[in-house]
């Protein structure tokens, strides 16, 4: 039997509400600790440490803000992937075998965004450190704005870009074939769809220095191109097309500079 049949048998409306209602909440906390960021304050405003140098508490800061960015724009891209796994769970449970944790899946596949987290708030301290951010967390430089475009645009292209999109792609594929039972089995597999997901968009999340880190309908829109790429069923196209729009918007910018 394959696990596509598996798939269809066993992922009830009962299996996905579940699912769906403890995903909706993880990403609701993300997305309401962005909004909430994004207002202005009394105290010191994540737009102000564009143009200052860090403290500690700001480091802290800025991470705990991109942690939650990764979580609110990559954990939905990561929905289709999570359903079949709950599905492919249930199948082994109703067939006598071991099971997984469905939550130590989602567990690993944060940690692997929130590592990244960590590595972005490196770069853009460097890049404050550098004057190479305005206040709204923007680059002030053509240059660098138009690069990012560039590598955004050229990476698309790349191997290491389709077979990590392919993984992403391929839920029932990469969940037969890596599948362990208990927690940590979960965890393992949960680590490894994030690698993959990270390794497929990370250049993407640089285009956020580009459009703004706090800008919500940047943030959105990268979210939402993510998806696409993960469900059209013409991906190619739309992730060729996409990428000769990045690098003509790239070259224009530095150009016209």
């Amino acid at each position: 039997m394959s696990i596509k049949t598996l798939f269809d048998r066993h992922c009830s409306i009962r299996d996905r509400i579940p699912v769906a209602l403890g995903l909706a909440g993880v990403v609701g906390i993300a997305w309401v600790y962005l909004l909430n960021a994004a207002l202005p304050s009394s105290d010191m405003s994540m737009a102000d440490m564009g143009m200052i140098s860090w403290s500690a508490s700001d480091f802290v800061l800025m991470f705990l803000m991109w942690a939650m960015m990764m979580i609110g724009m990559m954990v939905p891209s990561a929905v289709p992937m999570i359903f079949v796994f709950a599905a492919y769970n249930r199948s082994r449970r109703h067939r006598n075998q071991l099971t997984a944790s469905v939550p130590a899946f989602v567990t690993g596949y944060i940690i692997m965004w929130v590592g990244f987290a960590a590595l972005a708030t490196l770069v853009q301290w460097q890049l404050v450190e550098a004057s190479l951010l305005s206040d709204t967390m923007v680059t002030s430089s053509p240059w660098l704005g138009g690069a990012l475009l560039i590598a955004a645009g050229l990476y698309q292209f790349t191997p290491i870009k389709n077979v990590c999109l392919a993984r992403c792609r391929s839920p029932f594929n990469f969940i037969a074939g890596g599948f362990r039972p208990g927690k940590s089995g979960a965890l393992l597999l949960g680590l490894g769809h994030g690698a993959f997901c990270v390794g497929c968009c990370w250049v993407l999340m640089g285009l956020l220095f580009v459009g703004g880190v706090m800008n919500l309908l940047w943030i959105a829109a990268i979210a939402v191109f993510v998806l696409l790429e993960k469900v059209l069923p013409f991906s190619a196209q739309f992730r060729h097309v996409s990428a000769l729009l990045f690098v003509l918007a790239g070259v224009l910018i530095t150009v016209n500079h």
